[in-house]
């Protein structure tokens, strides 16, 4: 992967990394806590490296990577998804970094290189959901530059019931409406049809 951080090798996290994702996440159990209600399962691993977007979406490429230190172990983790929804929407569907990395900057840097990579690839917004009321989290993105389009209420995840702020960045000259005439299920109020 063309990432270029100091120091942190960029790998495709695929069945040979289970093992170091899954210590990861159980080493850095924050997110399934305040996300999921729970700690992470024993195959929360797999899981990730199996999981795919909806059927009912249109995407091109699940990126699932991993930031790897010197001593070979991940001190971060991210699902990216290109072309998701709509051409030139990359959306992030988990991004975690170390625990004890909170607060150093780090997951700036990590995000800013992440972004820069998308955007070679041809990304022109960058799309997440963060858990409403996880205030670090949201705070977090806002500083990166993201901005709420819409709520999505009632989405269950794992032991818990979230409402999920959906945010959207847009890169370079593009904008939030031209996103929003791209993909009308991120707009203000929207509904699922029938």
């Amino acid at each position: 992967m063309d990432l270029s951080l100091p120091g942190v090798r960029v790998v495709r996290l695929d069945t040979p990394w289970e093992a170091a994702l899954q210590r990861f996440f159980e080493a850095n159990p924050l997110y399934f806590h305040e996300v999921l209600g729970e700690p992470p399962a024993a195959d929360a691993a797999r899981e990730e490296i199996q999981d795919k977007p909806p059927a009912d979406f249109s995407y091109s490429e699940l990126f699932l990577l991993g930031f790897v230190q010197e001593d070979g172990e991940l001190m971060a983790m991210a699902s990216v998804v290109s072309d998701l929804l709509a051409q030139g929407v990359w959306h992030i569907g988990l991004f975690i970094v170390a625990t004890d990395r909170h607060g150093t900057g780090q997951a700036a840097q990590l995000h800013a290189s992440l972004q820069d990579w998308a955007v070679r690839q041809g990304a022109r917004w960058m799309r997440l959901g963060v858990v409403q009321g996880r205030v670090r989290a949201e705070r977090f993105w806002e500083r990166q530059g993201y901005v709420q389009t819409r709520l999505r209420e009632g989405v269950q995840m794992g032991q818990r019931t979230n409402t999920l702020r959906v945010m959207v960045k847009p890169l370079g000259e593009n904008t939030v409406q031209e996103y929003l005439q791209r993909v009308a299920r991120d707009r203000p109020g929207w509904t699922s049809p029938p």
